[in-house]
């Protein structure tokens, strides 16, 4: 859902009365006790109550999304940004599917650098310790191979590359990768479209309208 306030004597008005409301609340509390102004927002979007993003002064603030997230490519990261950006910014859903859209085809067409298909994860013990093979212990145990020092608190840089074999056996250390051996679709199905599609279908665009780039019927309702 978006919340939207165009009018900056409304917007002026209403940040008043809340901080006024705020004051009134306090006088009748307990000793010890205080409602805090946290901040006042001219946009807002919310997928859901702990999942959102606000905008004021064109700074975003965002709880609960991918954007905060250090384990997510960049290229996933950024995508997201800016379709917030669009919506909240600019209140158009239309230009924040086609900003998805976009970035599916120049990962597609091999157009995204290495360092925005880089994962971080941190080690929290040794490689040899975890019981599951995650990416990150997979891309661990080959940069030891290789002669290099990890162990509990190493960020793990990797890509994951095409291949045949489960995602955490294809992920490679950023300093063995080739840009040309990345998977698009792993960028495309496990990043990029995970990181946006709960804000596009919540104004109206199903994920599989994205992946065929069909068009949708208008949005004005949600404006």
């Amino acid at each position: 859902m978006v919340y939207w306030l165009n009018d900056n004597s409304r917007f002026l008005e209403i940040k008043d009365k809340a901080q006024s409301f705020t004051s009134q609340v306090n006088q009748d509390l307990p000793e010890g006790m205080e409602l805090e102004f946290e901040g006042f927002f001219q946009r807002g979007f919310f997928v859901t109550k702990k999942r959102y993003a606000l905008i004021q002064d064109g700074n975003i603030v965002v709880k609960g999304l991918e954007l905060v997230r250090r384990d997510w490519a960049p290229v996933a990261k950024k995508t997201q940004e800016k379709v917030l950006r669009a919506l909240l910014e600019e209140g158009s859903p239309q230009k924040a599917v086609r900003i998805v859209q976009d970035t599916m085809q120049e990962i597609k067409d091999g157009n995204i650098s290495l360092e925005n298909l880089v994962i971080h994860t941190q080690l929290t013990k040794n490689p040899e310790e975890y019981v599951q093979s995650a990416p990150h212990v997979m891309a661990a145990k080959k940069a030891m191979a290789k002669g290099r020092k990890v162990g509990p608190g190493t960020i793990i840089r990797y890509v994951v590359v095409r291949g045949r074999e489960a995602i955490s056996q294809r992920a490679v250390p950023l300093e063995d990768a080739d840009v040309s051996q990345y998977d698009p679709s792993y960028y495309i199905d496990n990043q990029v479209l995970p990181a946006v599609t709960r804000i596009i279908e919540a104004v109206g665009y199903p994920k599989e309208d994205i992946i065929h780039k069909e068009k949708q019927s208008s949005l004005d309702a949600f404006f």
